[in-house]
């Protein structure tokens, strides 16, 4: 009995309603409260802030002066006075390493019948620019002139004179060999001292075609004996003036020739 009295009391507890005004009462004035209590907040902090920073009246100009004078500031490159200078100058290229030559093991030993390649030769420098040149002769580049020419028999000089034909002009060479045969043969030691400076004996011979002198005879004396006796037997100490020219056409030739003290 006393069990089903407790069970109703709590069934009742449970449906009565709890009290609401009594805590909405208290939640509006605390939330009152706080309103009022900023508001009161602003009005003091704005009273402050305007005593301390200033009061009413016409405002200040505050002058200020620029310094023409700056200092420059620091750069990473120096100044350059130069007016080709450029911002961005070009790098010179890096020169390409020489290439490393393979070292060769002087050891080793050779495989047979394994040729080695020739290494190429090095060309110098200077001749791989080096243009070449055209030794040829040039023909016919020029038109001919229509001035009158004059042809000219140039001979031999010296002492021997020859009076056949052109023999002087066509074999000069010839006549130089004379020249050199007889500067060697004729012993100027073998004259007089006493002979005078300048004195000349004139002889003739004949020469063979084989170069051989015969039949020399004083065409023209100098009046000393011992120098035309000397440049005879400098002309009989020649064993052979050499073969006469091919083309001359002729057995033997008359030379003259003079010795001169």
């Amino acid at each position: 009995m006393s069990g089903l009295l407790e069970g109703g009391e709590q069934l009742e507890r449970e449906l009565t309603p709890e009290p609401v005004a009594a805590p909405a009462v208290g939640s509006l004035a605390l939330h009152a409260a706080l309103a009022g209590s900023l508001v009161l907040y602003g009005i003091i902090g704005g009273f402050i802030h305007h005593n301390l920073w200033g009061s009413p009246g016409s405002g200040g100009a505050i002058q200020v002066s620029l310094v023409s004078n700056a200092l420059p500031l620091p750069s990473d490159q120096p100044p350059n006075q130069n007016v080709l200078a450029t911002d961005t100058p070009s790098k010179a290229p890096v020169e390409p390493a020489p290439k490393a030559k393979q070292a060769v093991d002087e050891t080793a030993i050779p495989i047979l019948g394994k040729q080695k390649k020739a290494e190429p030769k090095a060309t110098p420098k200077n001749a791989q620019h080096e243009p070449v040149k055209d030794n040829t002769a040039r023909y016919g580049e020029q038109a001919g002139s229509s001035m009158a020419r004059a042809t000219a028999q140039t001979g031999a000089t010296g002492p021997t004179s020859i009076n056949v034909g052109d023999f002087g002009s066509r074999f000069g060479w010839y006549v130089d060999g004379i020249n050199r045969k007889m500067a060697t043969s004729w012993q100027k030691l073998e004259v007089d001292p006493r002979t005078p400076k300048g004195a000349r004996v004139y002889l003739i011979f004949t020469i063979s075609r084989g170069g051989n002198p015969t039949d020399v005879q004083v065409d023209r004396s100098s009046g000393s004996a011992t120098l035309d006796r000397s440049c005879q037997r400098g002309v009989q100490r020649v064993d052979s003036f050499g073969n006469l020219p091919p083309l001359y056409n002729q057995s033997t030739l008359k030379v003259s020739y003079y010795c001169e003290y």
